[in-house]
């Protein structure tokens, strides 16, 4: 029986680890302030909501990272800090806070496997 939670654990473990690639591009990116990296992690469309402005759904790859980019540079956002994340069945969700000098922006981000990558379905900024 030991064997078999070990056995458990460690494959679990491993399993964890399948998206640190993709999930550390993502938040480097996100340290860097830089949208267009960013925005290759994309999904085709996503979910975007901004500070002050209605959260637009179905918004395509290429004008969600335009929108993105306006809003990082009209905030001069130059950091992030993770504090959570997590991974389900395929999905994964992470939280933090985006720096700007003053008090930041809490991001959440949540982000789907597709084609053996995850990309981001829903970006929410507040």
């Amino acid at each position: 029986m030991k064997n078999l939670l070990l056995t458990l654990s460690f494959t679990f473990t491993l399993l964890s680890f399948t998206y640190s690639d993709n999930s550390t591009a993502i938040i480097n990116a996100l340290k860097a302030g830089n949208t267009e990296e960013l925005s290759k992690y994309f999904d085709n469309y996503i979910d975007l909501k901004l500070p002050e402005k209605s959260e637009i759904k179905n918004m395509g790859r290429n004008q969600a990272g335009i929108a993105l980019g306006s809003f990082f540079k009209e905030n001069n956002i130059k950091g992030f800090d993770l504090s959570s994340q997590r991974d389900m069945n395929g999905t994964m969700y992470m939280a933090g806070k985006l720096q700007n000098g003053g008090k930041g922006y809490n991001a959440t981000i949540l982000m789907k496997t597709k084609d053996g990558n995850l990309q981001i379905i829903s970006l929410r900024i507040n």
